[in-house]
């Protein structure tokens, strides 16, 4: 990102933003409400266009080369981007079909069992409790197998089972083939699975630090001295 802004109005949510994530990193994002770090990862996943700027994911230009980038990243948010009236294979499957997901059928039974939704498969997405619904959007995100994932808080709604199973699947043995961009609020989970952290406070960049160069104490100290400044 290079000088990346975003205005509501004259509501200035993002204020000229530059920030380097490299391949195979997991960067965490920390900030109170409103920093502007859902409104970064919305501009990021294509949701939203920045008012100013430049974004480049893997090459591509966010702005002038949108369905390149789609295809390489997974979002996972608050919105489940799920079809309430389809079942949870159905689901899969639309969006296998979308991104040309070889063995779509195969690929389908396996995400339905690493989430825990095989015995669900058939039931319309309607009927389904919030955690459900979001161990079937961990699927949809990574049905494509992407190389950047872009993650909005993806704790919510999820028990404790399901959240250890995104742990596990965000740092486990082919994570360093993924990059990963994080909101959340949760300092120890957020620091336990980043590489490096970095704090925003009303549309600016505050603090980075490297995740062996300091500790969750030091992270949160720093959150609580740049939180209350004014910028």
């Amino acid at each position: 990102m290079r000088g990346l802004t975003k205005a509501f109005a004259a509501n200035q949510v993002l204020r000229s933003v530059d920030l380097d994530v490299k391949e195979g990193e997991f960067l965490t994002l920390f900030g109170p409400n409103g920093a502007g770090k859902t409104t970064m990862v919305r501009i990021l996943a294509g949701l939203s266009r920045p008012t100013g700027g430049k974004v480049l994911v893997r090459g591509y230009d966010l702005r002038d080369e949108l369905s390149e980038v789609r295809r390489l990243i997974g979002v996972l948010t608050h919105q489940t981007f799920l079809y309430d009236e389809l079942t949870a294979e159905e689901n899969l499957r639309f969006f296998g079909r979308m991104y040309d997901v070889p063995n779509l059928a195969e690929r389908t039974d396996y995400l339905l069992g690493l989430v825990g939704l095989e015995h669900a498969r058939r039931q319309r997405v309607r009927t389904f409790s919030r955690g459900m619904q979001q161990r079937l959007a961990i699927a949809r995100t990574i049905i494509h197998e992407p190389s950047v994932l872009l993650l909005d808080e993806p704790d919510t709604g999820l028990d404790v089972q399901a959240a250890e199973m995104l742990s596990d699947l965000l740092r486990g043995p082919e994570a360093h083939k993924r990059t990963v961009v994080m909101t959340t609020h949760n300092f120890r989970r957020g620091f336990d699975m980043c590489d490096r952290a970095v704090i925003m406070v009303k549309g600016r960049i505050v603090f980075e630090g490297v995740k062996e160069c300091m500790d969750v104490v030091s992270l949160e100290d720093a959150y609580r001295r740049h939180a209350r400044i004014r910028v």
